[in-house]
């Protein structure tokens, strides 16, 4: 039975890009390298906040291929594989090297609405062609469809090696309906870096994070400090982050950490249509609290 080894602090990658459109491998590898020195452990690439929808098949493989190469097993790499299309994901998965990778991210399916019993057997036909543990991921304010504890607990049961679940529905309640029923090899990881305090304090392992790109050291100490039962110098790490939370997400992701990483002088705020930069009042406010925040 595989064990879920994505714990701690995640990061959920962005893809920089120069100011002509181009993917910008060298900020990329820059970025890659920092979350090495500060905290990261583990990395999630090509999902969501990458604008992977985005990205054609070469960038995705040259994004890969880098990450590979930086890390060097150092830290587990998450690699997002999914859709809503369970035979063309099964296909994907069956023809993508997976070398290199230690497992796979997989998205509820979006927009064709499934039943809860589409999304079980969508996932336990995953579950029996991949050659990696796969993690689930749950984020109803995207896909439109929210898998309830019930049948996240059900996968965890029937699928041995789906081993956890990125779970981004918003809802401690069912957060804490997981972690009381769960299997012992299957983790709940937090998708919202708001609710990452709270969920963790819950039982979760741990947080694929956005603000974890600019800010890995202070946020992977307040994990930390969680695991160890250290709850009040970790609340003052969250409360400290209270605001950066809302305004990162206020023009829609990953604009908001875009412009932080823009101010921290790594990378150009640079996102690719049908997503824009985030408003200009918005990154003022995010810069004058990063001040404050003496980073």
């Amino acid at each position: 039975m595989a064990q879920n080894i994505f714990k701690g602090l995640g990061i959920a990658l962005v893809t920089p890009f120069t100011p002509n459109g181009e993917v910008d491998y060298k900020a990329l590898k820059r970025l890659v390298e920092y979350q090495l020195d500060n905290g990261a452990d583990f990395l999630c690439i090509l999902a969501t906040t990458a604008e992977t929808p985005c990205l054609n098949r070469e960038e995705k493989d040259k994004i890969t291929e880098l990450v590979k190469d930086l890390v060097r097993g150092r830290i587990p790499i998450l690699k997002y594989c999914g859709g809503n299309n369970t035979a063309a994901v099964i296909e994907d998965i069956k023809n993508t090297d997976w070398s290199g990778i230690d497992g796979i991210l997989s998205i509820c399916p979006y927009y064709n609405k499934p039943s809860q019993e589409g999304l079980y057997q969508h996932f336990k036909a995953i579950s029996n062609v991949s050659p990696l543990p796969i993690v689930l991921y749950n984020v109803p304010g995207r896909t439109g469809v929210n898998m309830t504890a019930a049948t996240t607990v059900r996968i965890a049961n029937d699928c041995p090696n789906i081993v956890g679940i990125k779970e981004a529905s918003g809802s401690l309640e069912q957060v804490d309906e997981i972690i009381k029923n769960k299997p012992d090899n299957f983790d709940v990881i937090s998708g919202d870096d708001a609710l990452t305090f709270s969920m963790v304090a819950s039982g979760a392992a741990g947080v694929i994070s956005v603000i974890g790109n600019a800010l890995p050291k202070q946020f992977s100490r307040m994990i930390r400090l969680e695991f160890k039962g250290e709850y009040e110098p970790a609340r003052k790490i969250h409360h400290m982050f209270t605001e950066l939370y809302s305004l990162l997400f206020v023009d829609g992701n990953p604009a908001g950490v875009k412009a932080l990483l823009n101010d921290m002088g790594f990378i150009d705020n640079i996102l690719r249509l049908p997503l824009v930069p985030t408003k200009i009042e918005t990154k003022q406010k995010m810069a004058e609290i990063l001040k404050e925040m003496s980073i």
